[in-house]
């Protein structure tokens, strides 16, 4: 096995930036700077009988780490999870560097990005960033930086030379906490929000003329008590994995990366899917008890992700096709008043039974639903396409719980995400209407509020995260 060749670390004053140079000039090549229905989550039937979700592709050859990756950055904390240093980038020889590839990851590159139409992973970590910086360039060599970092996690991979072989005078590249784990299907998915493209009337980046009509502030709902410290940001990352600690060791190290660049504005951590793209599968259910997610859009429905989901170049942001534009909700809900609440009570409001999931009227969870049988105000009715002009939308909803407040009530809920083609056709007519006459609100309330458009997909190895909108 070739020996890891040592590096020397220097300073540029000026730049403030880090450079590496290897021992052995034949290595110098190497281096470089660096529904929905049963729940709050506005479920709603979908036409069509769900199908079988689409199987991920076989993992993608792993990075070589004669890659050539630049880090930037320094201490951040992100919720409980601290991290602190300087990532720099040093390299090994192949023979030394197998990448370490778990059987469980997800392809991160393709025509759009995972996380959205893939299958449905059980923990979240999702978090906003505010951008620091009026530099375009300083912005694109972050989202370059991210990139690449985010290639290397999704597949396994340490970020840069991993936590225990860089230099002992220097912060290791990568926090460690994922050492040993596999990728357990881990899929980051990034999103720009309107204050990207201009923020207290100012252009910063030069791309004000390139915020999409779709990217359109959401209205202020009846009943909302959103939270500021809880809402918007100019970039959200979010993180999905079937392991909490592979989900937050990876926006840990985004955020230790993008230090001084950018920095966290909120975040929420999330359990337990409540909804799911592959509907084959058992469907899970909410805090409330209820089946959530009976006839969200499938990974598979490729006619109803073109037409409900993905951005095209006609629809205005030619930078956008096959992207989406992601809604992202806290809802809190009173879990005591709930659960206090009698069980036919409780059927009355969703429109389904609490066991099987059936619709009133109705006999199996995914029979249709006969929308008179359900009362006129049943969460069921209000939020199915047929009563909203066919609107669809794709859902990734988590259930949370975050401690308890301070008259010892569980601060629980739903973190609601949504993507869909155009929210001003999608999520906002929907929300309108659920906001004004849902029996459910009696129950929960919007808390936090945040609009993202998430672009195409990475596709080749010199692309990046906004590439469509930077290049």
């Amino acid at each position: 096995m070739a020996r890891t060749v040592p590096a020397r670390v220097s300073w540029t004053p000026d730049t403030e930036e880090r450079t590496m140079t290897t021992a052995n000039p034949d290595d110098q090549d190497a281096v470089t700077r660096g529904d929905e229905e049963g729940g709050p989550d506005h479920a709603h039937d979908a036409d069509g009988t769900p199908e079988s979700a689409e199987s991920p592709e076989a993992p993608a050859p792993g990075v070589s780490r004669r890659a050539l990756i630049g880090w930037s950055g320094g201490a951040l904390a992100v919720g409980a999870a601290a991290a602190g240093g300087v990532a720099a980038a040093v390299t090994a020889s192949d023979e030394d560097a197998a990448p370490r590839v778990a059987a469980e990851s997800v392809p991160f590159e393709g025509a759009h990005q995972a996380g959205i139409a893939t299958p449905v992973q059980d923990r979240l970590h999702f978090v906003a960033f505010d951008v620091l910086t009026d530099d375009r360039a300083k912005l694109v060599r972050l989202l370059r930086q991210w990139t690449a970092a985010a290639r290397a996690m999704t597949q396994g991979q340490a970020v840069g030379t991993g936590a225990v072989d860089g230099i002992p005078e220097a912060p290791p590249d990568d926090t460690g906490e994922a050492l040993g784990l596999p990728a357990a299907n881990l899929t980051l998915t990034i999103g720009f929000g309107p204050g990207l493209f201009v923020k207290d009337d100012k252009d910063r980046f030069g791309i004000a003329a390139r915020r999409p009509v779709a990217l359109a502030d959401l209205p202020p709902f009846p009943g909302d008590n959103l939270d500021p410290a809880r809402s918007g940001g100019d970039i959200c990352v979010q993180a999905c994995a079937d392991d909490p600690q592979v989900a937050v060791h990876a926006i840990r190290n985004l955020a230790r990366i993008g230090f001084g660049t950018v920095a966290v504005r909120w975040s929420q951590l999330g359990f337990g899917k409540t909804s799911s793209t592959t509907p084959d599968a058992q469907t899970p259910r909410n805090l409330f008890g209820f089946k959530d997610g009976t006839r969200n859009i499938a990974g598979t429905e490729t006619d109803r992700l073109d037409r409900h989901v993905w951005a095209a170049a006609g629809d205005g942001s030619d930078w956008m096709a096959g992207g989406s534009y992601l809604v992202a909700r806290r809802i809190r809900m009173h879990i005591e008043t709930w659960d206090r609440t009698p069980l036919g009570e409780q059927e009355d409001i969703i429109g389904r039974n609490k066991g099987e999931g059936a619709p009133f009227g109705a006999v199996a969870e995914h029979d249709e639903v006969p929308l008179k049988a359900l009362k006129e105000d049943a969460h069921v009715r209000l939020s199915h396409p047929d009563s909203n002009d066919g609107v669809t939308i794709l859902r990734r909803g988590y259930s949370f719980v975050d401690g308890s407040d301070g008259l010892g009530r569980l601060d629980a809920g739903l973190f609601f995400l949504a993507y869909q083609r155009d929210p001003r056709s999608g999520f906002i007519p929907l929300q309108q209407r659920l906001a004004a006459r849902d029996a459910l609100n009696e129950y929960i309330q919007h808390v936090g509020s945040a609009l993202f458009a998430c672009p195409p997909g990475v596709q080749g190895p010199d692309d990046y995260w906004g590439r469509t909108l930077f290049g």
